[in-house]
């Protein structure tokens, strides 16, 4: 795929219908959908389901946009990001400022107080360096490479905040997110940081918020999904574009992997005037965002995470030898029983075997939390609000909690099912992401690999090879060796 393939199909879009737009009260229609069918957290109809009642999205990819709502909703507070930030200016003779304190940034004072209401005490690591740069004379625009939890979101809401004239009656920020929930959570953020400016206004710009049609938006920020505020610049003209004067693009990672919505970003911005400053935000930096944010983000400085070598060096690594479910069900108890655990996580493929497996060790007397797919996003954030509180002491999920699950007192993670791709290889990357949620903040952790088959055992050899670690047999019925391995 080239460079500026998006923007070809975008063009060829308008060329050969100039007039098409999104018709909104037909959207709302489709998002509702007939009563007798789930929907996902964005109005989307669930994928069929397999033969064991699993869910075959579930089965094979997490959904990226519910994964980045549930980070937001579980990470009360900065994450303790290890990685370096490094910084890429546009200019590079210009001066490089950072700042330790809100102070130095010489906000407003119902704004600084805004920040400390949120419970921020001083900048976080990607605030010490991004918020000059937004708050910087002339604009400067911005590439970000920030993970939920990191301060990101009220970054740009503090900058937006401060460029607003409360004085000019329209909309001159607009800020998009890939969906609906993550739209109401950067709002959330920016009602609060802004409580004490009430001459600044915001609206939101998601599915169901009818507005009249031709009335111009009074309110200073908008924030909304790509759809509607499309829908809202073009159809509508709720907002004039030409007026924007800044421009947010959160979720950029999230953003491409909708179906949608990057040609729709792509459409807004292409209405906005090139002396608006543009910022954008990804957890992740892969190849298809930065073309993407290449499209959007001209002349930007960047801020990305120095990539540290994937270390396992404070995690043991094993496999045991089973046969069938019940044998590994035999080793988690054996290797329960001998060991000093904190917490557990144990990780389970499919729907089906995470509830069986939760049902047998609450019959052996376990505290069992059980996180899978099928629950929505809130009650999934429950759940991990509970398990970190220390209420249940082992937690069973599928890939659904993976990721950007912080607990420090997790000590074991057990593979009861060991991860693989569409075509049955090992998927190292959610192996990694899986044991990592031990060893966590320097502490030592255990990783046991439930394997119970050749093709296992193959599996294993592959990780193995990717990683460049041994991982030991373990034989979870010779409690002296386990001692000796262990300890």
């Amino acid at each position: 795929m080239s460079e500026d393939s998006w923007a070809v199909a975008v063009d060829v879009q308008e060329a050969t219908n100039p007039s098409t737009q999104f018709d909104f009260s037909k959207k709302v229609e489709r998002v509702r959908g007939p009563r007798n069918i789930r929907g996902d957290i964005n109005g989307n109809i669930l994928p069929e389901k397999t033969e064991n009642g699993d869910s075959k999205r579930e089965a094979e990819k997490v959904d990226l946009a519910e994964q980045s709502l549930l980070n937001k909703l579980i990470r009360r507070s900065l994450v303790r990001n290890r990685n370096q930030v490094e910084v890429l200016q546009r200019d590079p003779t210009s001066p490089l400022y950072s700042v330790k304190t809100f102070e130095e940034l010489r906000l407003k004072p119902e704004l600084l107080k805004g920040v400390y209401n949120l419970g921020f005490n001083r900048p976080s690591r990607i605030q010490e360096n991004a918020l000059p740069m937004m708050l910087a004379q002339p604009p400067q625009n911005l590439i970000a490479q920030s993970q939920s939890g990191t301060g990101k979101t009220a970054a740009f809401s503090l900058a937006m905040l401060s460029h607003v004239n409360p004085d000019n009656k329209w909309t001159q920020c607009l800020c998009i997110a890939p969906t609906y929930e993550l739209a109401l959570q950067i709002g959330q953020v920016i009602e609060q940081m802004g409580a004490l400016c009430p001459d600044v206004k915001l609206a939101y710009g998601i599915r169901g918020n009818r507005l009249e049609r031709g009335v111009k938006l009074q309110e200073q920020i908008v924030i909304g999904t790509p759809g509607t505020v499309l829908d809202w610049c073009t159809k509508y003209k709720l907002i004039d574009p030409k007026k924007i004067t800044m421009f947010v693009l959160d979720e950029a990672d999230v953003m491409i992997a909708t179906q949608g919505h990057r040609d729709q970003s792509i459409r807004i911005h292409r209405q906005l005037t090139k002396d608006c400053q543009m910022l954008l935000f990804s957890a992740t930096f892969e190849d298809s965002v930065w073309r993407f944010a290449e499209q959007v983000v001209p002349d930007p400085n960047i801020i990305r995470l120095k990539r540290e070598e994937e270390t396992l060096d404070t995690i043991k690594q094993f496999y045991v030898l089973c046969r069938e479910k019940e044998d590994k069900f035999t080793a988690l108890c054996n290797l329960y029983g001998s060991l000093t655990i904190a917490q557990a996580m144990i990780f389970c493929h499919t729907r089906k075997m995470a509830a069986w497996l939760t049902a047998n060790l609450t019959k052996e007397g376990h505290q069992v939390a059980l996180l899978s797919g099928e629950m929505t996003v809130e009650q999934r954030a429950a759940v991990i609000d509970r398990f970190r509180n220390g209420k249940e002491k082992v937690l069973v999920t599928t890939n659904v909690c993976s990721r950007g699950i912080d607990v420090e007192q997790v000590s074991l993670v057990v593979n009861f099912d060991l991860p693989v791709d569409m075509d049955g290889n090992a998927d190292n990357e959610t192996y990694l992401h899986r044991i990592g949620r031990t060893g966590r903040f320097g502490r030592r952790g255990f990783a046991v690999n439930m394997v119970d088959s050749k093709h296992s055992m193959d599996v294993i050899n592959q990780i193995e090879m990717h990683f460049n670690r041994r991982i030991t047999k373990l034989d979870t019925s010779n409690l002296e060796e386990m001692e000796n391995l262990i300890s």
